[in-house]
C-alpha cells in the first residue's frame, strides 16, 4: 500500500470515528401529517423529512433548519427487525412538547425510512450536518 493510499484509509477511519464519538444516543417516535404549521415556518411547507426537537434541542426556536442524520440502533419493544439500516436527513422545524431530553419526534415518512412505523419508538443516534 502506497504512502498517500495509507494516508488517505487513515484520514476516513479518523472521519468515520469523529462522526461517531459525536453522535446523540436518543429514541425517536412518530407525528403524522397535517406538518404544518410548525413553530418554525408557520404555513411554510419545507417537506416530509424534518423532524420536532426536544425543548433542550429546540432552544427557543435556534434549531430551527438545523440538519441532522438520524440512524436507528435498536428497538425498544418486540417488533421484529425495527430497524432498515438505513439513515436519513432531517430539518428541525418544530418543537415536540412531549418528548423527553432524549427524545426527537420525526415525521412518518422520515421514521419509515430508518424503522419499521410498526414499532412506534427506536433507539437511534443522532448527528448534526
Amino acid at each position: 500500500m502506497g504512502l498517500m493510499t495509507r494516508a488517505f484509509v487513515l484520514i476516513t477511519m479518523v472521519a468515520c470515528l469523529t462522526s461517531v464519538a459525536n453522535a446523540i444516543a436518543g429514541q425517536a417516535s412518530f407525528y403524522t401529517p397535517p406538518y404544518r404549521p410548525s413553530s418554525c415556518y408557520g404555513n411554510e411547507d419545507r417537506g416530509v423529512m424534518i423532524m420536532a426537537a426536544n425543548s433542550a434541542l429546540f432552544n427557543n426556536r435556534a434549531a430551527c433548519g438545523t440538519r441532522y442524520r438520524v440512524t436507528c440502533t435498536g428497538g425498544i419493544n418486540a417488533v421484529p427487525r425495527p430497524c432498515t439500516g438505513n439513515s436519513v436527513e432531517v430539518t428541525v422545524v418544530d418543537l415536540c412538547p412531549g418528548c423527553a431530553s432524549n427524545q426527537i419526534d420525526l415525521s412518518q415518512e422520515a421514521f419509515a425510512v430508518i424503522g419499521n412505523p410498526d414499532a412506534g419508538r427506536i433507539n437511534i443516534e443522532y448527528n448534526r450536518i
